[in-house]
C-alpha cells in the first residue's frame, strides 16, 4: 500500500493510555482509542442514528418487512463479496449477479492480492466463494424484489477508515490489496460487523424459514470473522486490530460492542460479551454508521451513494 504496511507495523509499539477510566481486564484502555478516533474525524459526539427498525421498538418493527431486512443484508453481502472476490481473483461479481431495484452502482478499486502465504490465500478463496453464494442465495430468495448492487468504494473508504483509526497519518493511503497483511487488516474492518448485523436483525424477522436461513449465514460469517481474528492474532497484530475495533466502537453509540483481538497473553479470538458469552448485536442504524464511516448514517464510506432498499 505504498509503504502503508511499514506504517501499520510501526503502530505495534503500543496504544496511548488514558488517565481517566480504569482499563479493561486485559489492560487495554479502549475508551482512549474511541476518543482519539472521534477527535481525528472532527466529531464531538459519537452516537448512532436510528434508521428503520434500528430501535427494535414495536412501532418500528411494524414498518419493516422481511424483504426489507433481506435487502439490507444483501447490500452488505455485495460489499463483502466484491472485496474478497477481487482480492482472490482480481474480478468481482458478474453483471447478472448485481441487477435489481434501486440505483445500480459500480465498484471503485480492488485487485488481486499477491498472497505470500498459501494458507491465507486458501482462507481468502473459501470466504470469497461463500460470500458469493450468500449473494446468490439472498437474490434468489428475494426474487423480483432484490435490490441492485449500490456503488461501492474499496479505495478511499479504506484510507479514510485507516486514517481515522490511526493506522496511517493524513496524506498517506491504505491500499487494502497491496499485500496479505493489508488485506487481513482491511477484512477485519468489517468482518465482525456482519455477524453483529445479522444478529441484530434477527428479532425483526417474522418468517421462521427466513430466520433459519439468516441464522445459517450468521454462523458462516462468524466462522469468517474468527478466521481473520485468528490470523491477525497469530501475526501479533494486536495494536492495529485494537485501533480498528475502537474506530468501529466509536461509531455505534455509547455501548461497548467491540473488542480487539487481545494481547500477547489473551487471545480473545471470539468477539463475545463477557457477561453471557454471546456475540454482540448491532441495530441497522449502528451498522450504517460503520459502513458509512460517520455517526449520522449519512451515505459515504464504503457506500458513497448509500444502500439500496428501505433500510438505508
Amino acid at each position: 500500500m505504498g509503504g502503508s504496511v511499514t506504517v501499520v507495523l510501526k503502530f505495534l509499539r503500543g496504544v496511548g493510555r488514558s488517565t481517566g477510566a480504569a482499563p479493561a481486564p486485559d489492560g487495554v484502555d479502549r475508551a482512549a482509542g474511541r476518543r482519539a478516533f472521534i477527535q481525528s474525524v472532527g466529531l464531538g459526539v459519537a452516537g448512532s442514528a436510528i434508521v428503520g427498525p434500528a430501535a427494535f421498538s414495536p412501532a418500528a418493527a411494524q414498518t419493516v418487512t422481511d424483504t426489507d431486512i433481506l435487502n439490507f443484508a444483501l447490500n452488505l453481502e455485495y460489499l463483502e463479496a466484491e472485496f474478497y472476490l477481487r482480492a482472490v481473483t482480481g474480478r468481482g461479481l458478474t453483471d447478472g449477479e448485481v441487477t435489481g431495484t434501486g440505483t445500480p452502482g459500480a465498484v471503485t478499486g480492488g485487485r488481486q492480492v499477491n498472497f505470500a502465504t498459501a494458507a491465507i490465500r486458501n482462507y481468502a478463496t473459501e470466504i470469497a466463494s461463500e460470500e458469493r453464494i450468500h449473494v446468490q442465495f439472498l437474490r434468489s430468495a428475494l426474487g423480483a424484489n432484490r435490490v441492485a448492487r449500490p456503488a461501492i468504494n474499496l479505495t478511499a473508504s479504506f484510507t479514510a477508515a485507516a486514517q481515522a483509526a490511526g493506522l496511517i497519518t493524513a496524506g498517506q493511503t491504505f491500499d487494502a490489496f497491496a499485500d496479505e497483511t493489508s488485506f487481513l487488516l482491511a477484512a477485519y474492518i468489517f468482518e465482525d460487523v456482519g455477524v453483529s448485523a445479522y444478529l441484530g436483525a434477527a428479532p425483526l424477522v417474522t418468517s421462521k424459514t427466513i430466520l433459519a436461513a439468516a441464522g445459517g449465514i450468521l454462523a458462516a460469517e462468524a466462522y469468517h470473522a474468527g478466521t481473520i481474528r485468528t490470523v491477525l492474532y497469530s501475526r501479533g497484530l494486536y495494536t492495529p486490530a485494537l485501533k480498528i475495533s475502537d474506530a468501529r466502537d466509536s461509531l455505534d453509540g455509547a455501548s461497548d460492542l467491540d473488542q480487539g483481538i487481545g494481547t500477547a497473553t489473551i487471545a480473545n479470538l471470539s468477539l463475545t460479551s463477557p457477561a453471557n458469552g454471546q456475540a454482540f448485536a448491532r441495530t441497522t442504524g449502528q451498522v450504517l454508521n460503520i459502513v458509512y464511516l460517520n455517526p449520522s448514517a449519512r451515505p459515504g464510506g464504503f457506500f458513497p451513494a448509500g444502500l439500496n432498499g428501505t433500510i438505508r
